[in-house]
C-alpha cells in the first residue's frame, strides 16, 4: 500500500451520480440488446442465412448493429411483442379452463346419472351441483 486511504466522503456526489448513470445505461444497454438477439430469433418470416448476418452485424459492431435492427425492424419488434404476450395469455387462459371444464363437466354428468338412478333427491341434486360449479 502506498499509504493513502480513501474514505466514503473523499468520493464526490457527483461522481456517485455519474457511476450510478453509467451503471443504469450498461443495464440497458444489455437488454436492448438481449432484447433484439431474441427478437431476432422470434422471428418467423427471417430465413437463417438472415438470421445469422443479424447475429453476426450485432457481435462485431454491437451498437450500430443495434442501433440499425431498431431502426430498421423496430415496428415490427414491437407488433412480434405484443402477438408473442397474447399467444401466452391464450395458452394460460387454455391451460387453466382446460382442467376445470372437463372435471365439472364430468362431475355433472355422474351426478345427473345419480339423480335419474334414483340415489339423489331434487334437494340433494341441486346442493351437489352447486358445490360443484363453486369449485
Amino acid at each position: 500500500m502506498d499509504g493513502t486511504s480513501y474514505l466514503a466522503y473523499d468520493y464526490p456526489v457527483l461522481g456517485a451520480f455519474w457511476t450510478v448513470m453509467w451503471i443504469f445505461l450498461w443495464v440497458m444497454w444489455l437488454l436492448l440488446l438481449f432484447r433484439v438477439i431474441v427478437d431476432i430469433f422470434r422471428d418467423h418470416k427471417m430465413n437463417g442465412w438472415v438470421k445469422a448476418a443479424w447475429l453476426l452485424f450485432l457481435v462485431l459492431i454491437p451498437f450500430l448493429g443495434v442501433l440499425v435492427y431498431v431502426i430498421a425492424r423496430g415496428r415490427e419488434m414491437g407488433k412480434r411483442e405484443i402477438e408473442h404476450a397474447q399467444a401466452q395469455q391464450e395458452a394460460f387462459k387454455a391451460y387453466m379452463t382446460a382442467g376445470t371444464s372437463a372435471a365439472t363437466g364430468d362431475d355433472l354428468v355422474k351426478l345427473s346419472e345419480l339423480k335419474a338412478r334414483g340415489d339423489l333427491t331434487e334437494e340433494e341434486f341441486q346442493q351437489a351441483k352447486q358445490k360443484i360449479l363453486r369449485g
